[in-house]
C-alpha cells in the first residue's frame, strides 16, 4: 500500500527540484548535531513554520528509523492510528514502513489500530518526511496518527509501547512528535500562552504540559502527540530537552493580531 502525497503543492513545492531548493534555504547541514531520543517539530505550510523544521532537523543526529506521532485534525475512527505496512511518498522519493517496530507498538496498544485511512488527507506528519529526506535518503518510519480524544492515561499508554518497543529494537530510533503551537491569536498571547507549555516540555512533563493547555486554553493542536512522546523519551532515558527555535506567521507575514506560533525542541 503506497500512502501518495496529500500536501504536496500545498504546503510545500511539489517538484522535487524546488522542494529540495526551498529546503536547502532552511536547514544547516554544517551545523553540530546531538544524539536525540525525540524531537518536536510544526507542520505549517513550510514558507511559515520550515525555518523551525529545519533548525531543528539540523541539530539532531538522524538515524535510519523514526517514530512519527501527529495529530489527526479531522474524526478518525481509533485513538491511535498506525499504518503497519506499505510506504509513503513525496517528491523526493518513497519511504518504507518500520513493520517490526509498528507491530510491536499495536500489539500492546489496545487503543492502537492499523488505519491506513486515517492517514490519507493529513498533513502533519507528512510535512516532517521532507526534511528528513533531505539529510537521509533512505530510512523507515512508524507513522502515528492521534485523535484528540484522546485522554492522558491514553497518551501515557502510547508513550510506554513505544518506548518499549524501540528499547527492544535494539537500535537507534527518533521519536518525532508534530505541532504548532497557539493559532490565530496576537502575538504576545501566543508567546506568552507558548511558553507555558514549552517550558513543561523542558522540565520533561508530559503531566504538566497536558494539564496547562488545557487549563489555559492554549490551542496547541499536537500537544496530545507531544504528551505521549514526553512519556516515551523519559522511559528511554531523556534527561534533558531544549529549545533550538521558537518563531509565528507574523514573522513572515508582517501582521502580529492574528499569528501562529510555533516552536522546535530537541529531547537529548
Amino acid at each position: 500500500m503506497r500512502r501518495k502525497a496529500a500536501v504536496a503543492g500545498q504546503f510545500y513545492p511539489g517538484r522535487p527540484d524546488e522542494l529540495r531548493r526551498m529546503l536547502g534555504s532552511m536547514v544547516d547541514p554544517a551545523a553540530p548535531k546531538d544524539k536525540a531520543v525525540a524531537v518536536v517539530s510544526p507542520h505549517a505550510g513550510f514558507v511559515y513554520s520550515g525555518p523551525v523544521a529545519g533548525a531543528v532537523f539540523s541539530s539532531v543526529e538522524l538515524p535510519d528509523t523514526f517514530v512519527i506521532l501527529a495529530p489527526s485534525h479531522r474524526p478518525i475512527r481509533s485513538l491511535f492510528a498506525l499504518m503497519e505496512e506499505g510506504e509513503w511518498e513525496t517528491p523526493l522519493g518513497t519511504i518504507g514502513i518500520a513493520s517490526d517496530l509498528a507491530g510491536s507498538i499495536l500489539g500492546s496498544t489496545p487503543s492502537a489500530k492499523a488505519d491506513p485511512a486515517a492517514h490519507a488527507a493529513e498533513h502533519s506528519l507528512e510535512v516532517q518526511l521532507p526534511f528528513i529526506q533531505f539529510f537521509r535518503p533512505e530510512f523507515k518510519i512508524v507513522p502515528i496518527n492521534i485523535s484528540y480524544l484522546a485522554s492522558f492515561a491514553d497518551l501515557e499508554c502510547l508513550g510506554t509501547a513505544v518506548a518499549a518497543a524501540i528499547r527492544a529494537q535494539k537500535k537507534d530510533v527518533l521519536i518525532v512528535a508534530s505541532t504548532d503551537m497557539s493559532h490565530y491569536v496576537s502575538r504576545d498571547e501566543a508567546e506568552r500562552k507558548d511558553s507555558l507549555a514549552i517550558q513543561k516540555i523542558l522540565d520533561l512533563d508530559p503531566r504538566g504540559l497536558f494539564d496547562i493547555v488545557g487549563a489555559e486554553e492554549i490551542s496547541m493542536c499536537g500537544f496530545q502527540p507531544v504528551t505521549a512522546a514526553l512519556v516515551a523519551a523519559k522511559k528511554l532515558g531523556a534527561r534533558k530537552a531544549e529549545l533550538v527555535k521558537y518563531a509565528t506567521s507574523g514573522d513572515v507575514t508582517g501582521d502580529d493580531r492574528q499569528v501562529v506560533g510555533y516552536a522546535g525542541l530537541r529531547i537529548l
